[in-house]
């Protein structure tokens, strides 16, 4: 008799223990869940997205950056195809972040510094419809603060010609092959990275200081 009550004890406390670890698990995820529904996400074109792509990272509350390919009409293109700049597809980036740390605002106010938004099609050397300013809303909240943000860019006499970045909605995304993924932290000692990349980022580490994560070296 004994026994069967200290078994029953020892049961019921195992009981009582599992069924901790399930509600604390639950919880868990209900948290996690819950973090990752309070995220938003931007897609910017802005030439090379090897480029844009590294300046966003460093951003603080931006959780990701991910290269990719949208504002065309070729289902799954590739790099090669983009390039040809027949698929009407843009070298873009998707950023994603909490707006409760950082506006897509402030994001598009970066945007409109780190590029030129007044060269068509262009960005520098890089020429062709892949290279072209764009912002891709996803919500009709991300549209009109799109508008307004250029609307206050132009009125600051930022840059001296008419801003032809394209506002339109956001169609099919897809994400670049694995090799442009942080490709500027991967590949420092390539050309493009060092004399082209690298002196923009010492330039945007120094402009927008205030908005760097607290591990980045400014």
């Amino acid at each position: 008799m004994i026994f069967s009550f200290f078994a029953a004890v020892l049961l019921g406390c195992s009981l009582k223990n599992s069924e901790k670890t399930i509600k604390t698990s639950a919880n868990s995820d209900k948290n996690k869940m819950t973090d990752t529904a309070k995220m938003e996400t931007a897609v910017l074109a802005g030439g090379c997205f090897w480029c844009t792509e590294t300046l966003f990272q460093d951003l603080k509350g931006v959780e990701k950056v991910e290269s990719g390919y949208s504002g065309g009409t070729t289902k799954s293109p590739t790099y090669t195809e983009v390039c040809t700049g027949t698929t009407g597809h843009a070298e873009v980036i998707r950023i994603t972040f909490d707006p409760a740390v950082i506006s897509f605002e402030q994001i598009l106010t970066v945007f409109f510094h780190v590029h030129d938004p007044t060269t068509l099609n262009r960005q520098g050397a890089d020429a062709g419809t892949q290279y072209r300013s764009a912002i891709f809303y996803n919500s009709p909240e991300q549209k009109k603060t799109a508008e307004k943000v250029i609307e206050d860019i132009t009125k600051s006499n930022l840059w001296s010609d008419p801003i032809v970045t394209e506002v339109t909605a956001l169609g099919e995304y897809y994400p670049a092959e694995d090799y442009h993924q942080d490709y500027f932290n991967n590949n420092p000692e390539k050309s493009y990275c060092s004399i082209v990349i690298a002196p923009k980022v010492k330039k945007f580490y120094k402009e927008f200081s205030h908005l760097l994560k607290e591990n980045i070296e400014k």
